[in-house]
């Protein structure tokens, strides 16, 4: 009787999910398509709301490269009922914070909130959602904005350039992980109106969306709430977007690039597992051992012991269809990077010819499981966490599988793993050179 009534109502609850050990993440379903997920947590008098759309980089076409990140930047711009400002003005006087991020998966906007403002962030997000306005002067002033961050955080520097040179030597420019996020500066100073008005049509639909709700609030209320203003938004042809090809590189490849800098610089980019995939459990595990803390292998040879490195960072990309197992090597002054890339290859030679032990197994893991139990502390990381794992791998308590994967590590998988994604043939090189040089 009871879904009876909710389906009269234009939604339905199609399940749970456990969300740690006392948490459950529900699931509902609008009839135009829209999932919300919703984390009741009365631990603080707070909420926090995310909208997740299913379109990142990978859904662009060449030629129109750009336009995902573009929409995050548009969507705080005029709806039908609302002026520009406004959004931002309703929130800041409710006490919120709101923001929104993109990348090759994925795009989402959140609002973190007291809940008694809940009713707000559900009345601004479905607005925005379905009633945008998307005219010449909207698009011309983003336009200029995006362009700019462009410049600042890939042309100008030398870390955003490297990152773009990478993903292209790895993928290919044709590629959808070759391609930046951020879009190539031609691909932005070309956007039409048109463009930019089928792209929203298209992908900010609600059968494209995730609503996810985690923190101080009521259900019934709340999904109630949701269905009356989302309810008539219209559901969109989503266009069907194969998955990327795999990487079929069979050859290491290497770029210079020279860069207004005092020192020499690597980026150095293998092929890894998706997210979805438990080998990405270990991969993240591998990264771990290599850079994580102060007893990490590379870490303490190349900064502490060796001295030749001032900066180590890197990354296990989590993406839904594989991404990049990462380094970033900032040398010092006067050291040639191949001094740096030589003990980095006596590293892999170590994983791959000598298991690791299960003290230094078991510290990795400890201080992985600190890091996710971490990342849940605060009502807008879980909300993120949810989003993510939803909208990525299809579980949003996709953090809590990964902490179990985590844990059933052995070394023999960590040799494994580290045979299959670090091999010489299947990595990219980025090399910078001062310029002076």
């Amino acid at each position: 009787m009871l879904a009876c009534f909710w389906m009269r109502h234009g939604y339905e609850r199609v399940g749970g999910v456990p969300f740690g050990a006392a948490l459950e993440v529900e699931r509902w379903r609008l009839k135009n398509g829209l999932t919300v997920l919703l984390l009741p947590d009365r631990s603080a008098p707070v909420v926090s709301y995310h909208t997740w759309f299913r379109v990142g980089s990978r859904y662009e076409e060449p030629g129109k490269t750009g336009l995902a990140h573009f929409f995050e930047h548009m969507m705080f711009n005029e709806t039908a009922s609302h002026g520009y400002g406004e959004f931002d003005r309703l929130m800041e006087e409710a006490g919120g914070e709101t923001n929104a991020a993109t990348w090759i998966d994925w795009t989402y906007y959140y609002e973190s909130l007291p809940s008694e403002e809940l009713p707000l962030a559900v009345t601004l997000e479905a607005e925005r959602m379905a009633r945008l306005v998307v005219r010449k002067a909207q698009v011309e002033s983003e336009r200029e904005v995006v362009a700019n961050e462009r410049r600042m955080a890939v042309d100008d520097s030398v870390r955003g350039k490297a990152d773009e040179l990478l993903s292209a030597l790895a993928y290919g420019k044709t590629h959808p992980h070759g391609w930046p996020t951020i879009g190539w500066m031609e691909d932005i100073e070309g956007y039409r109106v048109a463009d930019c008005r089928d792209f929203y049509r298209t992908w900010y639909a609600p059968n494209n969306a995730t609503v996810v709700v985690a923190g101080d609030f009521d259900s019934t209320e709340t999904i109630a709430r949701i269905a009356e203003h989302y309810g008539g938004h219209r559901p969109a042809a989503l266009p069907t977007r194969a998955a990327p090809a795999p990487s079929r590189q069979r050859k290491e490849r290497r770029a210079t690039m020279k860069w207004p800098t005092p020192s020499e610089k690597l980026l150095v980019g293998w092929h890894g597992p998706a997210e979805g995939d438990a080998d990405h459990a270990v991969a993240e595990l591998v990264h771990d051992l290599w850079i994580g803390g102060r007893s990490g292998r590379l870490r303490k040879r190349l900064v502490e012991d060796l001295e030749i490195v001032t900066r180590l960072r890197g990354g296990v990309g989590g993406l839904q269809h594989g991404g990049l197992f990462e380094l970033w090597i900032e040398l010092r002054e006067g050291i040639p990077a191949a001094r740096a890339l030589e003990v980095v290859d006596d590293e892999v030679r170590r994983l791959l010819e000598q298991p690791v032990t299960e003290d230094e197994l078991e510290k990795i893991k400890a201080r992985c499981e600190l890091f996710t139990l971490s990342s849940v502390e605060t009502m807008g990381e879980k909300a993120y966490q949810v989003g993510f794992g939803e909208t990525v791998v299809g579980d949003p308590s996709h953090v809590f599988a990964r902490l179990e994967e985590v844990r059933s590590v052995t070394a023999a998988d960590v040799r494994r793993v580290a045979t299959k994604i670090l091999q010489a043939s299947r990595r990219s090189i980025v090399h910078v050179v001062p310029e002076a040089a």
